[in-house]
């Protein structure tokens, strides 16, 4: 009788564990979600103020066109990447998203650089505020992208380790995600 009481013990145990890991990692995946929607929101920002940039650099005489150009390209080409959840869950479209902006931070920096041999431009006050509104956009993704890093280090943690990757695996079928690499400074202009 006792033998029973003890494996009816242990599958309590091992029921509750199951229940408290899958809700673990239920609500880590949910802030997975949200720290790379609070990243989309600060994208959409960026995205919203390069035309007006580039349309009050272009008023500035002599001011180089490959320039200006790359950014509007660089623009075009990470508005073009998917960027909703699914992303979170496919490694090769994570992989776009990321060389998409970082492609995108790498031409502003190029832009902002070049922008420094135009006192005419630098002299006015709307390119000023753009840069600065810029600038401070450039610093919230990266406050949003290492939110998304650590909570998603978390969440890869409890996908990986014993014994709650069986809960990961066989209850949720959950992988692992991606993360955001390093890409040589590119993340700030």
């Amino acid at each position: 009788m006792s033998t029973g009481w003890i494996v009816l013990g242990v599958i309590v145990i091992v029921v509750l564990f199951a229940f408290g890991a899958y809700n673990r990692l239920v609500a880590l995946s949910q802030r997975v979600s949200q720290a790379f929607a609070d990243i989309d929101v600060q994208l959409k920002q960026r995205h919203d103020l390069i035309p007006n940039l580039v349309s009050t650099v272009k008023g500035a005489a002599n001011f180089e066109k490959e320039t200006l150009e790359a950014v509007i390209q660089a623009r075009a080409s990470a508005t073009s990447v998917k960027m909703d959840a699914s992303v979170l869950d496919d490694p090769e479209a994570f992989a776009k998203l990321q060389a998409a902006q970082g492609s995108l931070s790498s031409a502003l920096s190029r832009l902002l650089v070049v922008s420094e041999r135009y006192p005419e431009l630098t002299a006015t006050a709307g390119f000023r505020d753009l840069q600065a509104q810029l600038e401070g956009t450039e610093n919230r993704i990266t406050v949003a992208r290492k939110r998304y890093v650590e909570t998603v280090a978390e969440y890869n943690k409890l996908v990986r380790f014993f014994p709650t990757n069986l809960t990961a695996r066989f209850l949720l079928g959950a992988e692992p995600r991606p993360t955001f690499e390093a890409t040589g400074g590119a993340e700030r202009p």
